[in-house]
C-alpha cells in the first residue's frame, strides 16, 4: 500500500511559493532582452548621472564619494519601483493558478517579490565585480544596517504593491494612476541631490517621503561624515509597520472578492 505523506499548511504554502518564483524566472529567462535590461538600465542611469553631477562638486558628495552617492540613490529608487510594480501585476498576471485550491494571491505576490530581489542581488554583484575591476574601493561602513534598509524598502514596495493589486482587480484605471503617481519619484526621492543641499526651510515639503529617509540613511551607514540630518529611522520604521498592517488588513478582507472578479 503506498504511504501517503502528508505535508503542513507551511510546507504546502512554501512549495507554492517555490513554484512560482520558477515559473517567473522562466518567464524572465525567456525575455532574455527584458532581465537583461534590468541589470543595464541602472548602471547606464549610474554613469550619465556621475558624469553630469562630478563636475560640480569634484568626486566628492558631503564626504561620500559621488560614484556611490549616486549608486544608492539609484538602486534604492529602481528596487522601490520594480518591486511595486510587479507585485501590483501580481493577482491578475497569475489569477489562471487560484482555480487550485492551494494557490492563493498572496503567494504570487511573494514569490515576485523574491525574484525582483534576487536581480538586484546579482545587479549588486555586478557592480562589486566592476569596481574590483577598475580599483575603486566599495564605501560601506555598516553593511548590515545598509541590508537593514533594503530590507525596509522592499517590504514597503511590496505592501504597497499588494493594495495597488487588490484595488486594480476592483477599478482598472489604477494602473494609469499608478504611473502618474510614480514617476515623480526619481525627482523627489534624493537620487541626484542630497537633503543637505537644499535650504532646510524647504525640508518638509520633502521628509514625508519615506524613500528619502532610505536612501539618506543608506549613504549615512556607507560613510558616517555623510551626516544624517532630516531623516529619522523612527519615521521609516513607522511607515514600514503601517503599511504593512494596512495591506495585510486590506488583503484579509478583500483577496477572495479581487480573484472572483
Amino acid at each position: 500500500m503506498a504511504l501517503v505523506k502528508k505535508r503542513s499548511t507551511l510546507q504546502v504554502w512554501g512549495d507554492v511559493i517555490f513554484a512560482i518564483f520558477l515559473r517567473e524566472i522562466k518567464s524572465s529567462f525567456s525575455d532574455k532582452f527584458g532581465l537583461s535590461w534590468a541589470l543595464v538600465s541602472p548602471m547606464i542611469m549610474v554613469v550619465v548621472m556621475v558624469a553630469i553631477r562630478q563636475p560640480f562638486d569634484g568626486g566628492e558628495t558631503h564626504g561620500l564619494a559621488t560614484l556611490f552617492f549616486v549608486i544608492y540613490g539609484v538602486l534604492l529608487v529602481q528596487f522601490f519601483l520594480g518591486v511595486m510594480e510587479k507585485t501590483s501585476g501580481a493577482i491578475q498576471k497569475n489569477k489562471p493558478l487560484y482555480a487550485f485550491r492551494q494557490v492563493q494571491p498572496i503567494s504570487s505576490i511573494v514569490a515576485i517579490a523574491g525574484f525582483e530581489l534576487l536581480v538586484k542581488f546579482f545587479l549588486v554583484l555586478v557592480i562589486a565585480v566592476i569596481c574590483f575591476f577598475i580599483r575603486v574601493d566599495i564605501q560601506m561602513h555598516d553593511p548590515l544596517e545598509i541590508l537593514l534598509l533594503v530590507f525596509r524598502v522592499w517590504i514597503i514596495a511590496i505592501s504597497i504593491g499588494t493594495l495597488l493589486s487588490l484595488a486594480s482587480c476592483y477599478v482598472p484605471e489604477v494602473k494609469k494612476l499608478q504611473i502618474f503617481i510614480t514617476r515623480p519619484l526619481f525627482f523627489i526621492s534624493g537620487i541626484f541631490f542630497s537633503l543637505q543641499d537644499i535650504p532646510r526651510e524647504y525640508w518638509h515639503y520633502l521628509t514625508w517621503n519615506p524613500l528619502l529617509h532610505a536612501i539618506e540613511l543608506a549613504r549615512y551607514a556607507a560613510s558616517p561624515a555623510y551626516g544624517d540630518a532630516g531623516v529619522s529611522y523612527f519615521y521609516l520604521n513607522m511607515v514600514t509597520i503601517v503599511c504593512v498592517f494596512f495591506a495585510l488588513a486590506c488583503y484579509h478582507i478583500g483577496w477572495k472578492q479581487a480573484i472572483s472578479r
